[in-house]
């Protein structure tokens, strides 16, 4: 008996969902680069509290949204 070739299988992302895949791996990494980043050098000036927070906050936004959107951009050129 012959064997039997397995039926349907996954399909692959389109490009779209890849490159909406590229964004958001790039925005975890910026934001937890940016929370070390940000971190170390707030602390550097010598915030503390609300001021600590909110430029951590700031600087994890910024680093991820900006490698977000490079990952995105490469992901999409890889399509």
């Amino acid at each position: 008996m012959p064997a039997m070739m397995p039926q349907g299988g996954g399909q692959q992302p389109s490009c779209f969902d890849r490159i909406k895949m590229g964004f958001a791996m790039g925005l975890c990494v910026g934001m937890a680069s940016g929370a070390i980043f940000g971190g170390f050098s707030a602390l550097r000036y010598g915030l503390r509290g609300r001021e600590l927070i909110s430029q951590v906050g700031t600087v994890m936004i910024q680093g991820g949204g900006t490698f977000g959107t490079f990952m995105a951009i490469g992901t999409g050129i890889r399509c």
